[in-house]
């Protein structure tokens, strides 16, 4: 059976590093005998079925991608149900009222709970944990934000890779067609 999934590259498309035409990616992942495939902007966001678990869809396409495209990039893969229940659940809601300034940062892991506690975000920025997202409010952008995804990578110990809620909420978009 065929479940949607949602892939997310981290660090492609960004300057002239790491480039990856959509249509490009878009034919690679349908060569790796994914279905119903969809991209999602120029950053790396791409919709489809599997009848793989998304763990082994996230090495399948990582292979594929440094295959096809030479280069190596962290592939974050997360189903249709998990990205719906990370809505549904949205921890700052009523609080993060511009979703350009909101990011949720998706995780490869989850953290070692040590870790989460032993964090101190820097304000003004709000900091909310799930099991393998970190939700992030930037009330002054996220341009200036101090909780990078790199921020969070060297103190947790994962590959992490964010999105913009209004992102998050249109890929699930894509993901329910």
């Amino acid at each position: 059976m065929r479940q949607r999934q949602i892939a997310l590259l981290r660090g492609v498309n960004l300057g002239k590093h790491n480039r990856v035409p959509m249509a490009e990616l878009r034919g690679e992942m349908a060569a790796l005998e994914f279905g119903e495939v969809a991209t999602h902007l120029q950053s790396g966001n791409v919709v489809f079925s599997a009848t793989i678990s998304a763990d082994a869809a996230e090495r399948v396409i990582a292979e594929g991608i440094a295959s096809r495209f030479g280069i190596e990039v962290p592939v974050l893969v997360r189903t249709r149900d998990e990205l719906a229940a990370l809505i549904t659940a949205d921890p700052l809601a009523g609080v993060a009222t511009d979703p350009a300034k909101y990011l949720v940062t998706f995780l490869s892991a989850k953290p070692d709970p040590d870790r989460f506690a032993a964090l101190e975000p820097p304000e003004p920025e709000l900091v909310r944990f799930g099991e393998r997202e970190v939700f992030v409010w930037c009330p002054d952008g996220v341009r200036n934000t101090r909780v990078s995804q790199s921020w969070l990578e060297r103190r947790l110990g994962v590959t992490a890779t964010s999105r913009n809620w209004s992102t998050v909420e249109r890929l699930l978009a894509i993901a329910e067609g």
